[in-house]
């Protein structure tokens, strides 16, 4: 088995197969480093969780992991909180750093005797469509290399070598849904123990705690605006102005480690089986970063995949392959739904046309809705948490 990347998709598979001694490489183009540091989303589903404690991959999140269990939405009406550990199925999220879990999986991956080709660039997948394709790779000196297995798992993301070797007749769902954030990690304890949604007529601002002394931040900005345009201080008062802070209190600032531009965009391939490749994580589909989906995505997925998988070489039943691909797809696009429903409730057009002024008003009837309505919370609640 050639397993393409090592973010969480690859490396929960990776360490499912190797526990049930089925021998797996991973072939990643970063280095070691690069792959443990890169900071990115932190939510974990309360069945992600599952998962990860059921193949003993959650000591670490098990000891570190803090629990979050409320959301608060500011808005021209005012806020609201909800406790979603009391709505709905009645779960929680994780808060664990992404890159810690990758740090997490990544070490147990080794000690359980895995294979990670680090610095290897996989350029093609070829014969995916017999019993023993073939990856070609550079690796770190730029020499050509090749690896034959019996099955390929793209987990390598939406610009991988996976998605680019697929075949004519792949079919691709894709929305740019004309919003884009600005995403700050700042060296900063959180300034509200939940996490906060700002809705306001310059844009939407939104808080998420990573640790104790680590707060996510997201300021929504126009289209084509560049990571450094916006000075430290420009960005705090911007925040704080959207989160009312005069209203409910001041932010705790700090110095602003990191930036991105994040073009909210939705893109899923259909199907996520190519003969011996399967698509597995980003590169089967992303999903934008408002309802916190991509990571329990990727893990749910891999653990399909680690089933059916296991199914097919130890006892030659092939149901759970061919049922991989309308299995994962019915979660993604669950998923792609609430993300598309988060994106219209907490943005809205900024004209002073009537359309936007319509469409504004929906907007603002849904915020009523969840604020007063409890059959829309516990389907809030369900949805939220839900993958």
């Amino acid at each position: 088995m050639v397993i393409l990347g090592a973010g969480p998709a690859g490396l929960v598979l990776g360490n499912i197969l190797v526990d049930r001694g089925i021998d797996c490489v991973v072939l990643e183009r970063a280095e070691r480093t690069h792959v443990q540091t890169r900071a990115r989303a932190g939510f974990l589903a309360a069945n992600t969780v599952r998962i990860l404690q059921r193949h003993g991959l959650a000591e670490g999140l098990n000891r570190h992991g803090q629990i979050h269990s409320t959301c608060e939405f500011r808005t021209e009406d005012g806020r609201f909180r909800l406790d979603y550990s009391g709505l709905g199925q009645r779960e929680r999220h994780t808060v664990y750093p992404q890159q810690d879990l990758v740090t997490d999986l990544l070490t147990r991956f080794l000690e359980r005797g895995g294979q990670i080709r680090f610095g290897t660039e996989a350029v093609a997948v070829r014969d995916a469509d017999s019993e023993r394709p073939e990856v070609t790779v550079r690796d770190t000196d730029g020499r050509p290399d090749r690896w034959r297995a019996r099955y390929v798992a793209g987990c390598d993301g939406r610009h991988g070598v996976a998605r680019r070797s697929l075949p004519p007749d792949a079919v691709r769902h894709h929305r740019d849904h004309g919003v884009t954030w600005l995403g700050l990690l700042a060296e900063a304890p959180p300034s509200l123990d939940a996490v906060g949604y700002a809705v306001h007529e310059r844009g939407f601002a939104g808080h998420m705690a990573r640790t104790s002394e680590v707060t996510r931040y997201y300021l929504q900005c126009e289209r084509g605006t560049p990571a450094d345009a916006w000075s430290e201080e420009r960005i705090w008062d911007e925040l704080e102005l959207r989160m009312r802070a005069r209203e409910y209190g001041p932010l705790r600032r700090g110095r602003i480690v990191q930036r991105s531009v994040v073009d909210l965009e939705s893109d899923v391939l259909e199907p996520l089986r190519h003969g011996a490749l399967f698509l597995v994580g980003d590169a089967a589909g992303l999903i934008s970063p408002s309802a916190a989906k991509g990571a329990n995505l990727a893990v749910l997925e891999a653990a399909v995949l680690a089933d059916a998988l296991t199914d097919d070489l130890r006892a030659a039943d092939p149901q759970g392959l061919d049922a991989y691909s309308a299995r994962c797809l019915t979660h993604i696009w669950r998923a792609q739904e609430f993300s598309h429903w988060m994106i219209g409730l907490l943005h809205g057009p900024s004209g002073a046309d009537g359309e936007s002024l319509f469409h504004n008003s929906l907007r603002r009837s849904r915020l009523t809705s969840l604020r007063t309505s409890r059959s829309h919370q516990d389907w809030f609640a369900e949805q939220y948490v839900g993958v």
